[in-house]
């Protein structure tokens, strides 16, 4: 297989904190990649750094052919980001905040308009194209920031916990969208807490701890090294790999098995990860 990520010895060092200790892996052209760890474990650092939006401290890496370091602005033509916190205008309509999103990318005129309209019905949100995003609820803005995300019609998206807070219906909408997307060739990677939504559509998974990668593998790989279990799960693995200890982060307390970035127009703020 084609690989369109490549990840070598990348370190990201924050004063005299280790974010990334020398991460290795490879992402293969057309499948859903799943990107796991605890809170603080430094997947939100390596999805930065993947998306220009940080500069490593050390080590390599390659997005689409390009080179992270060397040349951003042709990483940056070739991917899409969701990232875990909506960023859009509530008082512009969904068209608004979409033209202006695909405005930051260079794109105007009809050729935006087509590609909103396009995406917006893909999604579900085209009775709503000229509704004030402000009157929308958690899952509808979402629909949008992935729509916007899609707007340049990248060969790979990024999605940070993109289902997080939203109601089964709006979870199994975008999670069947996402399938569907993955089908027409386009590279996911996932970052998430649900475990049963990493399982159910990763082909490969990395678990990261520390800063450290802990696996990669297939689902059905990783899951025959629990050996304290019969049918073990993608939850089972990790939690071996990781360990049952609650993780507390910036005031946060979660446990690791439950879940529930820069500016500019691929996305917004995050939280760390």
């Amino acid at each position: 297989m084609e690989k369109i990520i490549t990840v070598n010895k990348l370190t990201k060092k924050f004063k005299k904190f280790t974010a990334l200790n020398e991460i290795s892996f490879d992402v293969e052209k057309g499948e859903i990649f799943g990107f796991l760890g605890p809170n603080g474990a430094g997947k939100s650092t390596t999805i930065r750094i993947l998306t220009t939006l940080l500069t490593p401290t050390a080590g390599s890496a390659t997005v689409a052919g390009f080179d992270i370091i060397k040349e951003p602005d042709e990483v940056r033509k070739h991917i899409g980001l969701v990232a875990e916190k909506i960023i859009l205008y509530d008082h512009l309509t969904a068209m608004e905040n979409l033209e202006f999103f695909g405005g930051l990318n260079h794109l105007s005129g009809q050729e935006v308009r087509n590609r909103c309209e396009r995406w917006l019905k893909r999604l579900g949100m085209a009775e709503w194209l000229d509704s004030q995003v402000g009157t929308f609820s958690t899952g509808m803005k979402q629909r949008i920031n992935i729509a916007r995300a899609l707007l340049t019609e990248p060969a790979i998206l990024f999605l940070d916990e993109p289902t997080l807070g939203l109601d089964p219906q709006t979870t199994y909408m975008i999670r069947t969208f996402i399938e569907e997307l993955n089908k027409q060739g386009t590279t996911i990677i996932l970052t998430t807490h649900d475990m049963i939504e990493a399982e159910a559509l990763s082909n490969r998974v990395a678990i990261i701890d520390h800063g450290k990668i802990t696996a990669v593998g297939t689902v059905e790989e990783l899951k025959k090294t629990v050996k304290n279990k019969k049918n073990p799960t993608l939850e089972d693995v990790f939690l071996t790999v990781t360990g049952f200890e609650v993780r507390d982060v910036a005031g946060k307390v979660q446990p690791q098995s439950n879940g529930g970035h820069g500016h500019g127009p691929m996305g917004g703020g995050s939280k760390g990860g």
